[in-house]
């Protein structure tokens, strides 16, 4: 699954737009890379998000096509 939707569906970020936008600036990166918005995301890659002061680092546990809003938060595990 690319990046970018991979942020949406999981809803780390709120639209795919902003998910690529943030990618293209380089506030996104895997594994200590910065990545672009068509980077494979699998499982066990670290992704870090920086937007401003705040830095989330999450790690993924799971990859799916379309989940539900109580279900989002079981893709990834908040590393810090």
């Amino acid at each position: 699954m690319r990046l970018d939707k991979f942020l949406k569906v999981s809803r780390l970020i709120k639209r795919r737009t902003v998910a690529n936008e943030a990618c293209d600036s380089e506030h996104v990166s895997v594994n200590n890379r910065p990545a672009k918005a068509s980077y494979d995301v699998k499982v066990g890659d670290v992704i870090e998000i920086t937007f401003g002061q705040r830095t989330t680092k999450i790690k993924v546990l799971d990859v799916r096509e379309f989940t539900a809003k109580a279900d989002a938060a079981s893709m990834y595990e908040v590393i810090s």
